[in-house]
């Protein structure tokens, strides 16, 4: 053996050693024991009240019950019809135009909804096609008819195909880019016109995503909380989730949130393996590469129809927003500044939100580091179930929706003390639970490139821990760690599920209050905070956007 081979065994023996008793998964194996630790005591909180009261769980399997599952199942599949069959033809009508003025921006209001909280954008629905919204006074104006108003099944359509439709069309239109300049060479060089090219190229492309964008619009539909609580309207058009929450804050029937959650969990459990099976991006990434140069030959009539529909597209999806906006400074925002609920409501959601995301960062970061020292460690093999988890197990808090979670801890506390004193607590371990997934899109990418680099550097060196951390990984991960962290305070801002059941007069955020005011008619002043928070969120989101680009060109 050479000086150089006996060299380089010293290193990989070191190299070894340093990672089976590495730090960092020991960082993991926390972060692990703190989400099973939450997930666990939800579900402990639902096995213990329904061997508690087993025949009241069981008689909760009603005719009621099950109308309550057949409308969940059908306004999830009437929203991924609505949202992605008109997704298609927007996709390609964006992707048989590459290049022209305002495409870009056009795509950016079309990330918007992405950022907007639910109860915001319900707001500006309402404010749009409600019974005393803009679509209301025209109506009168037109016909004379009273307008119907939005309540009920079409308005949580409405409100589905708003966020679902720009989600869909960018899933779409990434795709197509995905189809080789090659192609559309030839095609050109063949003089193929409009329907061959989508015969023989975008078709096929589209045929391969399409099961995987319809399940994951139907999974978000499935799990969909604020928009069926504010736009339902009544007991004739409730999710399972909403039922959840009646169950527990209005008729405190412990036994019938037992059996809804059960079924939450099973359809949830379903959807998320059918879309595994699919390979389908359940936190839904829509970071747009860059256009590939096409060779595309459109006749004036293709291309008239195709703005037709991106025009259409794009005033369903600016209408809201822009009826939020005006609704929002019709109201005495001076007033509203002034109030103390509001004051103590803005200052409880950004501490809330501020410990919700660095929480997440921390524990995202944490099984990142782990999942890497443990590939390093493995060298050759199969994967161990510690690896698997750290690898995919934050991906299935998406099973179980906040609600879910709350629940369970709801049932479970109620036994041991005051179910409202841990309010603060609840909603910030719980967002940070949830925005993990999306969290560790933005880390782990960065965090893997960075080791690669400086791995047996830190090995020879002996640096690790906190040294390492800081000194090493760092330079690194300071922008990623920061688009997680905006990105997941931005989430944990304008939810709602969690303090919809722990939150009361002394625990308020501003989608609590700004669904109390609506509750009592106060619509001007829920006008009002919508527009703050959704500016807000708003703002979070772009910076991740920005900074998530950054990214993209330092690597």
């Amino acid at each position: 053996m050479t000086a150089k081979e006996h060299n380089v065994s010293q290193v990989d023996r070191w190299f070894s050693v340093q990672t089976r008793s590495d730090p960092r998964i020991t960082a993991g194996i926390v972060a692990l024991a703190a989400t099973s630790l939450l997930i666990g005591g939800a579900f402990a909180g639902l096995l213990a009240e329904g061997a508690h009261d087993f025949s009241g769980a069981w008689a909760a399997f009603d005719p009621y019950l099950f109308r309550v599952v057949r409308f969940t199942l059908w306004q999830a599949a009437l929203s991924t019809l609505l949202s992605v069959g008109p997704a298609l033809l927007v996709a390609r009508a964006l992707s048989r135009h590459p290049r022209f003025r305002g495409r870009a921006f056009i795509l950016q209001l079309f990330a918007v909804p992405l950022a907007l909280p639910a109860i915001v954008a319900a707001l500006g629905i309402l404010a749009l096609y409600g019974r005393a919204g803009y679509f209301a006074g025209l109506s009168n104006w037109v016909g004379g008819q009273g307008w119907p108003g939005i309540y009920g099944l079409s308005g949580i359509l409405v409100a589905h195909v708003f966020f679902n439709l720009p989600l869909a069309t960018r899933l779409f239109l990434e795709a197509l880019q995905t189809v080789p300049s090659d192609q559309w060479r030839l095609a050109s060089q063949l003089g193929m016109g409009a329907r061959p090219a989508l015969r023989l190229i975008e078709w096929p492309t589209l045929r391969a995503a399409l099961p995987g964008v319809a399940g994951l619009v139907f999974m978000l539909c499935i799990t969909s909380f604020t928009i069926v609580l504010t736009l339902g309207g009544g007991p004739a058009a409730t999710t399972l989730e909403v039922g959840i929450y009646q169950a527990l804050r209005f008729d405190f029937d412990p036994a019938r949130a037992v059996a809804l959650t059960l079924l939450q969990i099973a359809l949830t459990f379903v959807v998320v393996l059918a879309l595994t099976r699919l390979g389908a991006n359940v936190v839904g990434d829509t970071n747009l590469p860059v256009a590939p140069r096409r060779y595309l030959s459109v006749n004036r009539t293709e291309a008239v129809l195709n703005a037709l529909l991106i025009g259409l597209a794009l005033l369903f999806v600016v209408g809201p927003m822009a009826a939020t906006a005006a609704a929002g400074l019709g109201a005495d925002l001076g007033r509203l500044a002034g109030e103390a609920t509001v004051r103590q409501a803005t200052l409880t959601s950004a501490v809330l939100a501020f410990l919700s995301a660095l929480l997440s960062v921390m524990l995202s970061l944490a099984l990142t580091m782990a999942r890497r020292a443990l590939a390093l460690n493995r060298r050759s093999g199969s994967r161990t179930l510690l690896e698997h988890a750290t690898d995919t197990g934050a991906g299935f808090v998406l099973v179980v929706p906040p609600i879910v979670i709350g629940a369970g801890w709801f049932l479970l506390l109620r036994h041991l003390g005051d179910v409202f004193a841990v309010a603060l607590l609840m909603v910030v371990t719980v967002n940070a639970i949830m925005a993990m997934p999306f969290a560790l899109r933005a880390v782990r990418p960065a965090y893997d490139a960075a080791s690669e680099r400086h791995e047996r550097l830190c090995a020879q060196l002996g640096i690790s821990g906190w040294s390492r951390l800081w000194l090493v990984d760092w330079p690194s991960l300071r922008r990623p760690l920061a688009t997680a962290f905006a990105f997941a305070m931005a989430l944990s801002l304008g939810d709602l599920g969690v303090i919809a059941l722990f939150g009361s007069d002394s625990v308020q955020t501003l989608p609590y209050l700004l669904l109390a005011r609506m509750g009592s008619y106060r619509t001007q002043d829920a006008a009002g905070l919508a527009l703050l928070l959704g500016l807000v969120c708003l703002a979070l989101v772009l910076a991740a956007d920005r900074l998530g680009k950054g990214i993209a060109r330092d690597v």
